[in-house]
């Protein structure tokens, strides 16, 4: 079950857990490309069921759930995934944007949690999968209410883990921590700047997210971390937060806008979805890349343990045959 699967992240993870054998119910607003979405699924030779839901609504994803186990059977997977955005100097927001990012963005995924565990807990067992991103852990000027619902997902899932531990529960919970991603929010985001939005490079394809999650609902971890980018904005705030602050503050504002400047008449789909079906991918894909070094890195862990085992264990070994002579 992905929220947000009609586009972006969410339409590209549906297409990778349909690769990997599942069947696969699709949450979102814009209910074309959730037909499109839904045969992408059945290409596959999987099931799919497509649902237009606003995530924000607690009782409509609800209902959603309990339509998906009517047809699908048991959800074994539920990912969190839908969001929207604003970039705006936080001087310039209007109280009832922020409420909207708030309650798609992290009460969305509450939501989706909650709907979840009353499935999965008289089971005892599934997994929640919650997309968080490198901006949960450190928060960067023009999307200060995107940044706040991701810290707020990363703090309601600590919490929800510790409970499941007290419970003896196994039913898990991971939190998958992305980079920039080349996604086509950047061209119906809500936006007051003169020019259009763009991911901060390093930029990975969505492709390198979808494969993240399909990996993080299968392996038990409590949490994946997508691209050196997000380990260096986590460890960088940790270490030294006052020069990151001002780092940020000299760079981050540029590295946010592209040459274009913005259609005065451009829509975004913060109160309502953008018409039309744009996909998996944004228009970064000349400068997006498919692969992440620190994902291979995760994903094979164990070999690399093995690895330096048998290196070290070859180290002694000849440590001993010198030290014999």
């Amino acid at each position: 079950m992905i929220t947000g699967a009609s586009a972006g992240v969410g339409r590209a993870a549906a297409q990778q857990f349909a690769r990997s054998g599942a069947d696969v119910a699709l949450l979102a607003r814009n209910g074309d490309a959730l037909d499109k979405a839904r045969a992408e699924v059945e290409s596959y030779g999987r099931r799919a069921l497509a649902i237009p839901v606003d995530v924000s609504d607690a009782d409509a994803v609800e209902g959603a759930a309990f339509a998906i186990e009517s047809h699908l059977g048991p959800i074994d997977v539920w990912v969190n995934n839908a969001m929207v955005t604003v970039f705006s100097p936080v001087a310039l927001l209007q109280a009832d944007e922020v409420r909207r990012v708030t309650e798609v963005t992290y009460l969305g995924t509450v939501n989706g949690t909650l709907a979840a565990l009353r499935r999965m807990l008289p089971r005892d067992r599934g997994v929640i999968v919650q997309v968080g991103s490198a901006l949960a852990y450190r928060s960067i000027p023009l999307q200060a209410p995107y940044c706040g619902a991701k810290a707020a997902i990363r703090g309601f899932t600590d919490s929800l883990r510790t409970e499941l531990l007290h419970a003896g529960s196994r039913v898990r919970v991971t939190m998958v921590q992305m980079p920039a991603l080349n996604t086509p929010q950047f061209d119906w985001c809500r936006t007051r700047l003169s020019r259009k939005p763009q991911p901060v490079p390093p930029i990975f394809e969505p492709d390198v997210a979808a494969r993240a999650l399909v990996w993080a609902s299968r392996h038990k971890r409590r949490e994946v971390f997508v691209g050196a980018s997000t380990l260096a904005a986590i460890w960088g705030n940790r270490i030294a937060a006052p020069l990151l602050d001002r780092y940020l503050a000299r760079a981050a504002y540029d590295a946010q806008l592209a040459d274009e400047p913005i259609e005065p008449d451009r829509p975004d789909n913060l109160w309502r979805t953008v018409p039309g079906d744009r996909g998996a991918y944004g228009r970064f894909s000349d400068r997006a890349s498919n692969s992440s070094r620190e994902l291979w890195l995760t994903t094979h862990r164990s070999l690399l343990l093995y690895v330096c085992a048998v290196g070290a264990g070859l180290a002694c070994i000849a440590a001993a045959r010198l030290s014999g002579r």
